[in-house]
C-alpha cells in the first residue's frame, strides 16, 4: 500500500464516520445551511423596526396644554401629538414605551412672550435602543421649531435671518454604500468563523479523543502505515468538514437575502457570488488550520468531555480576537493580519465594504494558518508516535 492509498483510505473512512454522526450533520446544518438566512432575517427586523419607529409621526409629550404654539408647530410638521402617561419614566427603563418623551415647563408660553429660552426636556434610556433613536428625532424637530420662532422674531424686527448665518455647513460622507451597510451587517464574518470553528471541533475532537475513549485508535495505530500518514488523512477529513461549513455558510447569505424585510438594507446589501468566492479564498486555509489546531489540543486528552473542555480555550480566542477589529477606532495595524481569526475577520470586512486587498495582505494570513496546520498536523504524529495509548 503507498503512501498515498493509505492516506486516501482513512480520509475516506473519517469523511464516512463524520458525515454519518448525527450530532456533526445537525452542526452542519444548523450553523452553516441555517446561518445565513437566520442572521440576516434578524438584522433585517432589526433595522425594520427602527425604520418602522422613525416612520412613525408621533410626539409624545408630557404637559401639552402649557404649549398650544408648539402643539401648532408639530401639527404642520405632521406629527400628531400623544400624551405622555404619567409614569412614563418607569415605562422607558422598561423598555415598555418606545418613543422619547418631550417634557414642557409649566411657564413655556409665558416664557416665549417674554423672549426667554424655555427649558424643554427630551427625556430617553440610552438602555432603551427604541426610545433613543426616536430622541434624536425630536431632537432635530424641536430645533425646527428653534428656528422658526427666531426667523419671526427677526423679521419682525427687519432684520434678515441670513445676518445670522456667516457660514453654511454642507455635509459630505466619503463612505460607499457597501462601507455604510457594513455598519449594520459587520458581525457577518464572525458568525461566519464560528461556524467553522464550531464544525470543526466535533470532527477533530471524535477523530481523536472520541476514538481514544472508544478503544478504536488503539487497532488503528497498529497499522504499519507511518503515523504522520495516518495523520494526514485524519486531518484532511476534519478540514473537509470545515471547509464544507465554510460553503454552505457563505452560499447561504445569497437566499438569506430574500428575508431581507428593510428595503434600505436590501438597497445596500451588496453580497453576489464575488463576495462568495473572495470569502472562501479567506476561510478555506483557516478552516484547514483551525482543524490541526484543534486534534492537536484533543490529542492530548482522553476523553471527549475533557477534549471539549481543553479546546473552549481556542473556541474563546477566536471568539474574542476579532473584536479588536470591531473596538478599534483608528485605522487597521498591519500586526493584525498575522493574529488567526482576526486576519480573515479584517478580510472579510474588506470584501463587504468593496475594498480590495492585495496579495501581500493575502499571503501573510494564508502563511500564518500554512504554519498552524503543519504544526499542528506534526504535533499530533508526534503525540501518537511517541505516548502510550490507554
Amino acid at each position: 500500500m503507498t503512501r498515498l492509498t493509505a492516506i486516501w483510505t482513512i480520509y475516506r473512512k473519517e469523511i464516512v464516520d463524520a458525515l454519518r454522526d448525527r450530532r456533526t450533520m445537525m452542526t452542519v446544518l444548523a450553523s452553516s445551511v441555517l446561518m445565513g438566512p437566520l442572521v440576516l432575517l434578524a438584522i433585517s427586523g432589526l433595522v425594520a423596526s427602527l425604520e418602522a419607529n422613525a416612520e412613525q409621526r408621533e410626539v409624545v409629550v408630557a404637559g401639552i396644554e402649557r404649549a398650544p404654539t408648539l402643539v401648532n408647530f408639530f401639527a404642520r410638521q405632521t406629527y400628531t401629538v400623544k400624551a405622555a402617561p404619567a409614569d412614563y419614566e418607569q415605562l422607558l427603563r422598561k423598555a415598555k414605551l418606545a418613543d422619547a418623551v418631550v417634557v414642557v415647563p409649566d411657564d413655556f408660553e409665558a416664557a416665549l412672550v417674554r423672549g426667554d429660552a424655555p427649558i424643554v426636556e427630551i427625556v430617553s434610556d440610552s438602555a432603551n435602543q427604541r426610545s433613543q433613536a426616536s430622541a434624536g428625532r425630536v431632537s432635530r424637530l424641536l430645533e425646527g421649531f428653534s428656528r422658526e420662532r427666531a426667523t419671526l422674531t427677526l423679521a419682525l424686527r427687519g432684520v434678515s435671518p441670513d445676518a445670522l448665518e456667516a457660514v453654511r455647513v454642507a455635509d459630505r460622507d466619503l463612505a460607499s454604500t457597501q462601507t455604510r451597510a457594513t455598519q449594520i451587517t459587520g458581525m457577518l464574518p464572525f458568525f461566519v468563523l464560528m461556524a467553522v470553528l464550531t464544525g470543526a471541533l466535533n470532527a477533530a475532537l471524535d477523530t481523536t479523543a472520541g476514538e481514544r475513549e472508544r478503544g478504536s485508535l488503539e487497532p488503528l495505530l497498529m497499522n504499519p502505515a507511518e503515523r504522520w500518514v495516518l495523520v494526514l488523512g485524519k486531518w484532511g477529513a476534519v478540514a473537509s468538514v470545515g471547509m464544507l461549513i465554510a460553503v454552505l455558510a457563505c452560499f447561504s447569505f445569497l437566499p438569506g437575502q430574500w428575508l431581507l424585510r428593510s428595503d434600505t438594507l436590501a438597497a445596500m446589501f451588496q453580497y453576489g457570488v464575488r463576495e462568495v468566492l473572495l470569502f472562501l479564498v479567506v476561510l478555506l486555509p483557516f478552516a484547514a488550520a483551525a482543524s490541526a489546531l484543534l486534534m492537536a489540543v484533543a490529542i492530548r486528552c482522553k476523553t471527549f468531555k475533557e477534549a471539549q473542555a481543553s479546546t473552549t480555550v481556542v473556541m474563546l480566542a477566536a471568539s474574542l480576537l476579532p473584536l479588536i477589529n470591531v473596538f478599534s477606532l483608528g485605522e487597521e495595524s498591519p500586526w493584525y493580519l498575522w493574529v488567526p481569526a482576526l486576519a480573515q475577520n479584517v478580510l472579510m470586512t474588506h470584501v463587504l465594504k468593496g475594498e480590495a486587498f492585495t496579495l501581500e495582505q493575502l499571503a501573510v494570513p494564508m502563511g500564518v494558518c500554512a504554519l498552524v496546520a503543519t504544526g499542528g498536523v506534526w504535533f499530533v504524529a508526534c503525540t501518537l508516535r511517541s505516548a502510550a495509548v490507554r
